[in-house]
């Protein structure tokens, strides 16, 4: 039996769903999906400066003549913008963090003060560039980077080479990344036991060929290996680069292969001028650059399923249209991903996930069982919907989980299994089990091979059980933890499943349970919130304000789900109330960085603890309603 919400009356808890989702249909701003809008990052805009500064050096006179080039003014004007922002967004202690609302780190430190030399405005930020190198030293460049990075090559060599090129640390300790190994078949690349992560093959290559042409390799061998393949690597960068230029539609990594590919003469190649002029249809009217394009695929996908409680009238034909477009119908050249996913965005550069994918499938359940919806015949919904089934089930990997893109890549974070995604897939999956033992569908026929399934995937959840009873997740994490992890999001995402598949009384979900009711903070929420001000300097203070809102909310709802006992219901209680007063006071739109971006780049998104409140008030204003019904 579920716990209630018997203290908390019908008035405010209404009150409260009502105002939060209101302010959510809005956001959709006339359109028939939700955009959002991701954090400005002085990570993104720090490497994006530096490619432009760049391509400013190796800009020839022609390439004013080319269509839609930047002009030579044009560029300068962005970099400086860019750079007037980052000065107002650095922190106290010398560095600067991700976000505006992040704790400094000596990744994004050391590509800020790469962007200043690279833009040639040190003498003018002597001052900023001194406090920022105190920061360094007090670390330590490779110390630091090996401390956040640990043996995950993916962001810390770009990093490396993008201060190279700013003349801050030699040639020599950017490690060579063997980018002739891209010229093999996307299908083998998880046989070659690469450095870097799935995604990372465009800084592979353009990282790898910068390195090479700035510090030749000893070995003659490998040098003629790699001087006879530039070439031919440089064709496949070319071949998966998306339309929007963007590659994954993120900025960072955008910007690396641009960078690189600019400081080794080839500024007026199409992947750099493609790459380029992303850049500059990215940057936002305050200067500053965002991690990625949007999320919003993934945005709209959480917000029907926020709504799917008691509102309906975001299911309508346009909005269905709209997410059956964003599945992914060919074989992706990026990953080579089988076509059947979705990905986290419209937009060219987004790659198929197995978070996105089963969040669509999710919203496209809400959807077909929304009153609005009941009356329309529209086959393509069940038809999208298997297709991303049997793209799921085409990549669980061998110890029963699920990663984000591709199948069998190894342990390297980002590419490993999570216990967040399987979590997520096996929600999918449970709603939509009729149609997959349906004739025609996956396991028609074949109930006791899903059964199979779904019993290996909660017995790798049982594995990846922390002892405290508690779950962390891939892609969420929490900047006060000292291990920055999220468990919160993780375990609250893994009870879910556990709920949904009738195993909320199973022993690893209760001991999930009170792991979760313990974490309460004293204020009723959970997790914790960054209060953001500055000082006379103008200077950004951040300082721990108690809970967030998208841990608070996350908590709530996976509680309203909970087997009853009188701890957890005066737990959800006090929770409820915290909920209900955010929206009150409007810190329920507060964001607080609790998004891992690739390479542990933290973001938020504007939408995030909007959607979250929704969803939580969502499902405690359907236990209400069920609980007047049964009096």
């Amino acid at each position: 039996m579920a716990t209630t919400t018997a203290s908390i009356t019908t008035s405010p808890l209404h009150t409260a769903y009502e105002t939060a989702r209101d302010y959510l249909l809005d956001q959709r701003q006339g359109r028939n999906h939700w955009t959002g809008q991701l954090a400005a990052s002085s990570l993104s805009t720090a490497t994006a400066i530096s490619t432009l500064a760049l391509v400013r050096q190796h800009y020839q006179a022609a390439a004013n003549e080319q269509a839609d080039l930047p002009t030579i003014n044009q560029l300068s004007q962005t970099i400086d913008n860019g750079l007037a922002w980052l000065t107002n967004h650095q922190n106290q202690d010398g560095g600067w963090g991700d976000t505006n609302l992040s704790y400094s780190n000596i990744a994004t430190t050391l590509l800020v003060i790469a962007a200043f030399k690279l833009a040639g405005q040190e003498s003018s930020n002597v001052k900023l560039l001194q406090a920022a190198q105190k920061y360094v030293d007090n670390i330590g460049i490779e110390e630091g980077l090996r401390k956040r990075y640990g043996k995950d090559k993916t962001f810390a060599i770009p990093i490396l080479a993008n201060a190279a090129l700013a003349g801050m640390v030699p040639w020599k300790k950017v490690a060579a990344l063997p980018f002739e190994l891209a010229c093999f078949p996307n299908a083998v690349y998880r046989f070659l036991r690469l450095p870097v992560v799935s995604y990372a093959i465009p800084a592979l290559v353009a990282i790898g060929q910068a390195r090479f042409f700035h510090r030749r390799p000893r070995n003659p061998l490998t040098w003629l290996v790699r001087k006879l393949t530039v070439n031919k690597s440089l064709r496949v960068l070319q071949r998966i680069q998306p339309t929007s230029g963007g590659y994954l539609e993120a900025i960072p990594l955008t910007s690396f292969v641009a960078m690189s590919l600019a400081a080794t003469g080839r500024a007026h190649h199409p992947v750099t001028t493609q790459g380029v002029k992303f850049l500059m249809s990215t940057v936002c009217d305050d200067g500053s650059w965002p991690i990625d394009s949007d999320l919003a695929t993934w945005n709209t996908s959480l917000a029907i399923k926020a709504l799917d409680q008691n509102e309906a009238d975001v299911a309508t034909l346009d909005a269905t249209t709209w997410l059956l477009s964003c599945q992914h119908t060919e074989r992706h050249p990026y990953t080579g991903a089988d076509p059947g996913g979705w990905g986290w965005s419209n937009l060219s550069g987004a790659v198929p996930d197995c978070d996105d994918t089963p969040a669509a499938l999710l919203a496209l359940d809400a959807i077909r069982r929304s009153d609005s919806f009941s009356t329309i015949d529209f086959p393509q919904l069940t038809t999208g919907a298997m297709a991303g089934i049997k793209w799921m089930l085409s990549l669980q990997n061998r110890d029963h989980g699920w990663p984000t893109f591709c199948r069998g890549w190894g342990t390297l974070p980002f590419d490993r299994s999570g216990a967040d995604l399987t979590a997520h897939v096996l929600r999918a999956l449970k709603v939509w089990e009729q149609e997959i033992l349906a004739p025609g569908g996956p396991f028609h026929g074949k109930p006791e091979k899903l059964q199979q399934l779904i019993d290996n995937a909660f017995a790798y959840l049982q594995r990846k059980q922390n002892s405290d009873g508690s779950w962390f997740p891939l892609w969420f994490g929490n900047q006060d933890r000292s291990d920055e992890e999220n468990p919160v999001y993780g375990t609250a995402k893994v009870l879910l499943a556990y709920q949904v598949w009738g195993k909320s009384e199973n022993t690893t979900a209760q001991q999930g349970y009170q792991w979760l009711v313990n974490q309460a903070n004293n204020d009723g929420g959970w997790g914790s919130g960054v209060d953001k001000s500055r000082n006379d300097d103008g200077q950004l203070c951040i300082n721990c304000s108690g809970s967030s809102v998208e841990e608070t909310a996350l908590a709530i709802e996976t509680l309203l789900t909970a087997p009853k006992s009188e701890l957890t219901q005066n737990t959800l209680n006090k929770g409820l109330e915290w909920m209900i007063r955010s929206v009150e006071n409007g810190s329920y739109k507060d964001c607080s960085p609790i998004g891992f971006y690739f390479a542990k780049l933290w973001y938020h998104e504007r939408l995030y603890p909007v959607i979250f409140t929704v969803s939580a008030l969502g499902v405690a204003m359907q236990r209400l309603n069920q609980q007047n019904k049964q009096n």
